[in-house]
């Protein structure tokens, strides 16, 4: 097996408290992340070799974050060097991105500058055997949502193993597009598409009945995610194996599972509550990565699912957008959060 390839934009995230207390003290935190990263991150800490490309301006500051990836057994060698700045979100600590308070300052970004024919694809896919981007991308204009497709052609070309994230932001897709016009031309390229059955109504029009969040029942979720898996193959052949998650708010905490349809079947994972977290950033990455690592390594389909939800649930505990818990410590993190649900 070659490396796994993550495609995506590099960000720092900066994070205020909410009460304001950074502007007397002058100290603002800053996190290096982006979904992809996010990925690529946990990807290298579980040994799998991991590589990334983004575009970032030749900088000091650029170079110091990508010696960073380097530090975390990150292959950087693909990564662009052009435009005129790194892209920005802001975050308070303890919020979560699909929360209304984000505010993106990624406009005119090195990575949202990037058009077709710029990125040599023949150099960047050599030893490649995975690659994963997610609809953060496509998000962001007209031009970049060409430059994935056409890495997720030249990809195909090479037998290339692809995974899709659909990760929904609102607000990002300003550019006179919505993701239903975008996302079914970049699904029919994936062998692995995540998400959760609202990202699949959102993105690629795999229908949600009215009622179901009100209803709030597990066994009704369990349903439609094997509605939406089929449904998504049906639509994209070329995928064999949807996976879903669920998180929700449980107390001041959430509750956590997931399923997998893959070989005609769906595999549920064990649920998940904790009454208290440290943050939600890169939760969903980390699944992801979990998804790759379990398939990467050719493990039954409930060993993948099952890694993956523990690993997101694992990385709830973390601050950081990367994930920071290694192989053994994961189950150590969720066991007291195992439930009989």
């Amino acid at each position: 097996m070659g490396k796994v390839l993550n495609f995506g934009e590099l960000l720092l995230r900066i994070s205020p408290d909410v009460e304001g207390a950074w502007l007397k003290e002058n100290n603002l935190p800053f996190y290096v992340g982006g979904a992809e990263a996010n990925v690529a991150a946990a990807l290298a800490l579980w040994g799998v070799p991991s590589a990334y490309l983004s575009a970032v301006p030749d900088n000091f500051l650029s170079r110091q974050v990508v010696a960073h990836l380097d530090q975390l057994n990150i292959d950087t060698s693909p990564m662009q060097y052009l435009g005129e700045r790194i892209g920005l979100y802001y975050l308070a600590n303890g919020k979560d991105l699909k929360n209304s308070g984000v505010i993106y300052d990624r406009n005119y970004s090195s990575f949202s500058t990037l058009k077709t024919g710029i990125i040599d694809w023949d150099a960047v896919f050599e030893g490649i055997s995975w690659f994963h981007f997610s609809a953060i991308c496509p998000a962001l204009n007209a031009d970049v949502a060409a430059v994935c497709e056409e890495a997720l052609k030249a990809a195909s070309e090479r037998n290339i193993r692809i995974s899709l994230d659909l990760n929904f932001r609102s607000k990002l897709w300003k550019y006179g597009k919505d993701p239903i016009d975008v996302m079914p031309l970049l699904a029919p390229y994936c062998d692995l598409i995540m998400g959760n059955i609202w990202a699949a109504e959102n993105m690629l029009g795999i229908p949600v009945p009215a009622g179901l969040v009100e209803a709030d029942l597990k066994a009704h979720y369990l349903e439609q995610a094997t509605i939406s898996s089929k449904a998504i193959i049906a639509a994209f052949p070329k995928c064999t194996a949807v996976a879903n998650t669920f998180r929700f708010d449980f107390k001041t905490g959430v509750k956590y599972y997931s399923t997998l349809f893959t070989e005609n079947e769906l595999f549920v994972s064990k649920e998940y509550r904790a009454e208290k977290i440290g943050g939600k950033i890169g939760s969903g990455d980390c699944y992801m990565a979990g998804l790759i690592y379990g398939f990467y390594h050719q493990l039954p389909p409930a060993e993948i699912l099952g890694f993956a939800t523990r690993a997101a649930f694992a990385k709830l505990f973390t601050t950081t957008d990367f994930n920071t818990t290694k192989i053994e410590d994961i189950q150590l993190v969720v066991q007291p959060y195992e439930t009989s649900f």
